[in-house]
């Protein structure tokens, strides 16, 4: 079975709402504000384009990175890697033609499928909707964590809000830069 990791910016109050500077968001682009830079703390970000083998989206994220991010040199380890987007309303014609090949997935059932296919860990970045429901689903293996120092009160939100049974988590490691940011990596103890 194939590893699924969940990766994302996050305030301390668990929001992911537009760390980048995307539109419609009051605190758009907050993990660039305030914060000084510091390589090492996205040192996880390098080893995850190392270490994954496709990426998994929801709808929403593949229409911000596709037009960005196969141009990025940040991201040119993904450019090759397939793509999979989970979306009821996307068509083959809504993808683009220079970011390698992406698969339209149409629910949670297919994701749990393709889990079970031979292959390496894949990877989810940003998807805020897709994050709850795979967690919800039980499909979450992983969470890579970059922690930011800040409270960011309303937004989208990485972690469900259902009531369910306490969910145990395992940290397998984690490191605090001098900056504030603070990288957890977590497994999803079954």
């Amino acid at each position: 079975m194939r590893t699924l990791i969940s990766t994302a910016f996050i305030s301390l109050d668990g929001v992911v709402e537009a760390p980048g500077g995307e539109p419609g968001y009051r605190n758009a682009g907050w993990t660039f504000k305030d914060i000084e830079f510091l390589p090492e703390a996205f040192d996880l970000k390098v080893r995850e384009q190392q270490e994954s083998t496709a990426i998994l989206m929801g709808r929403t994220s593949y229409e911000a990175f596709s037009p960005v991010w196969p141009d990025m040199a940040d991201f040119a380890d993904y450019k090759t890697m397939p793509k999979y987007v989970v979306s009821t309303t996307l068509t083959d014609d809504d993808l683009v033609s220079n970011w390698g090949e992406t698969t339209i997935l149409r629910s949670l059932d297919e994701v749990a499928a393709l889990k079970e296919t031979e292959g390496g860990p894949i990877i989810v970045h940003g998807s805020a909707s897709l994050n709850q429901g795979l967690a919800d689903a039980g499909l979450i293996d992983r969470y890579h964590l970059l922690v930011f120092p800040l409270l960011l009160g309303a937004g989208k939100r990485l972690f469900p809000a259902t009531d369910k049974d306490a969910q145990k988590l395992k940290l397998v490691e984690h490191a605090v830069y001098a900056n504030g940011l603070q990288m957890n990596v977590l497994d999803v103890v079954r």
